[in-house]
């Protein structure tokens, strides 16, 4: 027989700890998938609790995504109401756990009394109970235990606190609340009445918020007879759903304050007194905002170069002393080759830039568990509209930062559909992390390492900073043309609740640290590993006629009297690599790159770099490996030394670094951002738009 699981959603406001009170319970047995028939994510993990008598009971804890009520306007929100309102769906819980931001216990209020109403058992957890002390608010748990009805428990799910004492109520037994805390029918008694007579469902208010959204039941999304009926009852009955949602939440919330005052000692803080609102005050200023945001940007970028050069520095040149250990230990051959030449060196290409990676996922993390993203958002919003864009538009374009996938992803929040398209059409535009590595080679060949301004400003830094402005501006341009392309009468609002300033939860940054370097690792190591072997074979064979004249010609010349045969061996490989499959491919596309300042081995980079944008880095190196005999260069010194046959000056000048980093800011080479286009606009015209314009 098989043993019944408990099943417990984690319902709660964005920002309210939810994912993380998610992870302390489920630890690493976790898993994403997808709600079925829609694409937005969901988490699901196993928890195993123990009861007073140590009988093990088996949890399945289903994270939902963060929503502010039970009225859904955006695609994440919509999941919270499927799963809570409709008994027949997959991932309905056997108890809800309402997560409450204990520092804005009215908005999360508002949710929770929602849940009650629909009579699922539940539980209250008060998260951020630390900071609710430190604010000197006083909260009667009994008090507002037994005047809600449920079980309440204050936790906080950055360190633990309390997080037992919940577990221990999960295990003794779970009611809903004998209580309604709003009555609907005095909203549409009507209505209600002629609803429960038809369809009969197990509470009046999930017929009352069934007339407002019952597209997304399966009952009526699955039968369009029945989907007729209630619509012919909504119209009899002259249902507006805006007003009797307005009336309910005005009701709601009334409710919600005469509690508050009853059962909290202090609930609101004179602003003044507030860190948050005295930061709040340069921080979302309409001048100063601007400009400490930018300055934050400034201080990350020059952090970014100076703090990675060191660890950088080492990693290059343990792997030269590895491949120079290697070539001496191993014995020479293809494979040994291969493995020195195409392996190590592609994996040189990726380990280099982890330390620069590590460290703006961990500024990106800090800003966003710290409270400031939302503040960006805020200030960003007056800004976007000009563009035809809103606030919830600046989360996405930062997230592109790091990764535009994810960030694509984000754009679900977004309910006007012509602003969330724009916002996928331009986040690709933002530089990524995949196009670190790439800045990072090249401005370290064009730009001189010096400092300016009293050795304030690293020069290298700034040029970095400029290149992911020249992103966003371009990003904001085209976001301007796709306002008078895409046509819509659908207007857009932006209200959103600023989070108090917070210290960020170190281990939450430590973790998002280690899960992106270990996605640039396998992720875009795979495939930078795979092209590196792939390059390394058309780099080193070629036409047979071809290489056994180049071979000839060179046992010749140093057979004659006086040759240096160093450098002979050194042309040799020269001549080898550019008579080899790789080189005769470069030399056939040279032409058409040529006025850029490019040769054939950049040719090489910017063809394999459409599989991914870092690939052109491992390309490098591998050429470089294959065609240089030097093993105690590092790559950039290989790149550094190659001169242009044409100017005799060096290959890698201002001109050419530059063309090659604005290439890379605007070129669309990502395969998993345009599939995930594909997959968010459900149309392929949209990834051949990104991929061609």
């Amino acid at each position: 027989m098989k043993e019944q699981r408990l099943k417990i959603a984690l319902v709660g406001n964005p920002n309210s700890g939810k994912s993380t009170l998610f992870n302390l319970l489920t630890g690493l047995n976790q898993k994403i998938a997808n709600f079925p028939g829609v694409t937005v994510e969901k988490k699901t993990g196993n928890c195993t609790l123990f009861s007073e008598s140590q009988k093990s009971i088996s949890a399945e804890i289903i994270d939902l995504p963060g929503t502010y009520s039970l009225y859904p306007k955006t695609l994440d929100e919509k999941i919270p109401f499927v799963v809570l309102c409709d008994e027949h769906d997959e991932s309905h819980p056997d108890i809800a756990v309402i997560v409450a931001d204990g520092t804005n216990l009215k908005r999360s209020l508002f949710l929770c009394t929602q849940v009650m109403d629909l009579k699922i058992p539940c539980i209250l957890a008060i998260n951020m109970i630390d900071l609710v002390t430190a604010s000197g608010l006083v909260i009667d748990f009994d008090a507002l235990q037994n005047e809600l009805g449920i079980k309440i428990v204050g936790i906080n799910a950055s360190n633990g606190e309390g997080v037992d004492e919940l577990k221990r109520l999960l295990t003794i037994p779970v009611y809903a609340s004998e209580k309604t805390f709003l009555d609907c029918n005095k909203f549409a008694p009507d209505l209600i009445n002629s609803i429960q007579q038809k369809f009969h469902f197990r509470t009046d208010y999930i017929a009352f918020l069934a007339a407002h959204n019952y597209k997304e039941i399966s009952l009526f999304k699955q039968n369009a007879y029945v989907k007729d009926s209630l619509q012919k009852i909504l119209t009899a009955n002259y249902f507006e759903p805006f007003k009797t949602q307005s009336t309910e939440t005005l009701e709601r919330y009334q409710h919600i304050s005469n509690i508050l005052s009853l059962f909290i000692k202090n609930p609101e803080l004179e602003e003044s007194k507030s860190i948050s609102s005295r930061l709040d005050k340069v921080l979302t200023h309409g001048v100063w905002g601007y400009v400490s945001f930018l300055f934050i940007l400034f201080v990350i970028f020059q952090v970014i170069f100076s703090l990675a050069q060191v660890p950088m520095n080492i990693v290059d040149n343990t792997f030269v002393q590895l491949s120079t250990w290697l070539s001496n230990v191993l014995p020479g051959g293809i494979l040994s080759d291969l493995f020195i030449n195409g392996i190590i060196a592609g994996l040189a290409g990726i380990v280099i830039f982890i330390p620069q990676i590590a460290l703006l996922f961990a500024f990106i993390a800090i800003l966003e568990d710290s409270g400031y993203m939302a503040r960006i958002s805020f200030i960003m919003d007056k800004l976007m509209r000009k563009f035809g864009l809103n606030g919830r538009s600046v989360i996405p374009l930062i997230s592109g930062v790091a990764c535009a996938v994810p960030a694509i992803l984000s754009t679900r929040t977004i309910q006007n559909w012509k602003e969330r398209y724009i916002t996928i059409l331009i986040t690709p535009l933002m530089s990524c992390s995949a196009r670190l590595p790439v800045y990072t080679l090249l401005i370290a060949l064009v730009i001189p390492s010096k400092s300016v301004l009293f050795g304030l400003i690293n020069l290298q830094g700034l040029v970095l900073m400029s290149l992911y402005l020249i992103g966003f501006c371009a990003a904001i341009f085209s976001a301007f043309i796709f306002k008078y392309l895409i046509k819509s009468k659908e207007r857009s609002f932006y209200i959103m609740e600023i989070p108090v300033y917070r210290m960020p939860r170190w281990k939450n940054v430590l973790i998002t640290i280690f899960d992106k370097v270990k996605i640039f690792l396998f992720d875009a190591g795979k495939i930078i590993i795979a092209i590196s072997i792939v390059l390394w074979v058309l780099s080193t064979f070629g036409p047979i006629q071809r290489q056994q004249k180049i071979a000839e010609k060179y046992e010749l010349l140093k057979q004659q009297p006086g040759a240096n045969k160093e450098q002979l061996e050194n042309a040799f490989q020269s001549e080898r690599l550019e008579n080899s499959y790789a080189g005769i491919a470069g030399h056939w596309m040279e032409p058409a790159i040529a006025p850029l300042g490019f040769d054939w081995k950049i040719g090489i980079a910017l063809i394999t770099s459409f599989a991914a944008r870092e690939v052109f880095v491992g390309t490098m190196s591998t050429i470089y490996s294959v065609g240089n005999s030097d093993d105690l260069q590092t790559v950039k010194e290989r790149m550094a030394s190659e001169t242009n046959n044409l100017t005799g000056k060096p290959r890698y000048d201002l001109a050419t670094g530059i063309s090659l980093m604005l290439f890379y800011a605007f070129a669309m080479q990502c395969m998993s951002t345009l599939a995930v286009v594909k997959r968010e606009t459900e149309t392929g015209a949209f990834p051949y738009f990104n991929l061609f314009i």
